[in-house]
C-alpha cells in the first residue's frame, strides 16, 4: 500500500472519512465475492465493517497497514453474519443483479454462482488468496487458521469448483 493511502497530506493519521471514501468500493467487491454476488449484503457488509473501524480508528489509523485491517474486519464480519443469520431468513428468489459490462458475462455468472455454492470459510479462502491475491501466511492471518489450512482448504475449493462447473467452464472458458 502506498503512503498516500495510510497517511494524510500532512503526513499525519488518515482520517476516517477519507479512509472509507477511498476503500469502501473495494471493501464492496470484495464483500460481493464473499456473498457469492448478494450486492445487497455486500453493500450491508462492507457498511458494518466500517462501522465497526470507525469506533477505534485513533488506533487503527496508525498502523502500518489500515486497509489490511479493513480487509480482515470484513471477512469476520462475513462469517459471523452467516453464524447469526442461522435459519431466520430464507431466501425465495433471486433477482438478477445489472453490472457493468464484462469480457465474458457467462463466465463471469458461472463463476459467481459456483463460489456461491461452496461453504463460507473455503469462499473466505479463495476470495483472499485468489482475488484479493493474498499470499498464504496473510491469509492464514486474516482468517485465523494456519498456513497448512489455508492451502488444504484452498486446494479442495479449488476442486469443488471445478466438480461444480465441469464441462460447463471448457466451454465457458474457450468462448
Amino acid at each position: 500500500m502506498d503512503s498516500s493511502t495510510t497517511t494524510g497530506a500532512e503526513g499525519g493519521p488518515l482520517e476516517f472519512r477519507d479512509f472509507a471514501a477511498a476503500r469502501s468500493r473495494h471493501l464492496v467487491r470484495t464483500a460481493y465475492l464473499l456473498t457469492g454476488g448478494d450486492a445487497h449484503l455486500a453493500e450491508d457488509l462492507a457498511q458494518e465493517a466500517l462501522g465497526k473501524l470507525y469506533g477505534s480508528w485513533r488506533r487503527i489509523s496508525r498502523m502500518e497497514n489500515p486497509a489490511g485491517y479493513a480487509r480482515t474486519v470484513l471477512v469476520n464480519t462475513f462469517l459471523s453474519h452467516r453464524r447469526r443469520r442461522s435459519s431466520s431468513e430464507h431466501v425465495t428468489d433471486t433477482f438478477a443483479e445489472t453490472a457493468a459490462p464484462r469480457d465474458d458475462p457467462a463466465l463471469r455468472i458461472a463463476l459467481l454462482g459456483a463460489l456461491a455454492e461452496l461453504p463460507q470459510q473455503d469462499r473466505a479462502v479463495l476470495v483472499l488468496r485468489y482475488w484479493e491475491d493474498l499470499d498464504v501466511e496473510e491469509t492464514a492471518h486474516a482468517l485465523r487458521l494456519t498456513s497448512s489450512a489455508v492451502r488444504s482448504r484452498a486446494s479442495r475449493a479449488l476442486a469443488r469448483l471445478r466438480t461444480r462447473l465441469g464441462d460447463q467452464f471448457d466451454d465457458l472458458a474457450r468462448s
